[in-house]
């Protein structure tokens, strides 16, 4: 290629938009964290020291519109309430490489507009399972390039509009490669 374009060798790729790259050439195996990011959210939303979290929500948690701020003094108090910023940075770390958060992201951005302190909690689960689970991340290794792809849905489950939720997740090598809720 640089017989053809005009470019630089910056060498073989470690740190790329706060995903973390790591080789091993021997066992042939490449993975993606983002923990030196999912550190500076916790950081960012004074979560650093909070104890994690085992799931990323609460068994049976379900969010409503009822559960947003309806008073005046209510909502100026979700104003100090960094939730936009914390949801649009949990949403960027599943996007990388953290798929595990896909369906609790989705829930919680749902509320954007108007989030209650409920809301909020949720959003600090998250956080809290991701300082449990810093050094995850999506690892390849291996040969068997077979693809397996796995979906669901519930049925009506939306408190608010009796809409569904949907996911999917395509894998291969053991390790996902695409995935949505």
């Amino acid at each position: 290629m640089t017989q053809r374009f005009k470019m630089k060798d910056l060498g073989e790729l470690s740190y790329c938009l706060g995903i973390l790259v790591t080789r091993d050439r021997k066992n042939k195996c490449i993975k993606l964290s983002q923990s030196k990011y999912i550190n500076s959210m916790l950081n960012r939303f004074k979560m650093i020291d909070c104890k994690p979290s085992r799931t990323p929500q609460e068994v049976g948690l379900q969010l409503s519109n009822t559960m947003s701020p309806k008073t005046d003094s209510e909502k100026n108090e979700m104003l100090s309430v960094p939730y936009k910023e914390a949801v649009g940075s949990l949403i960027y770390a599943m996007l990388g490489t953290r798929p595990d958060i896909a369906q609790s992201c989705s829930e919680v951005s749902r509320y954007m507009s108007n989030p209650g302190l409920m809301h909020w909690t949720a959003v600090k689960r998250i956080l809290r399972y991701l300082k449990g689970t810093v050094n995850t991340g999506l690892v390849f290794s291996g040969s068997n390039t077979t693809l397996f792809g796995y979906t669901d849905s519930d049925w009506g489950r939306s408190i608010d509009d009796r809409r569904s939720t949907s996911g999917y997740i395509f894998m291969t090598n053991n390790c996902a490669i695409s995935w949505k809720s």
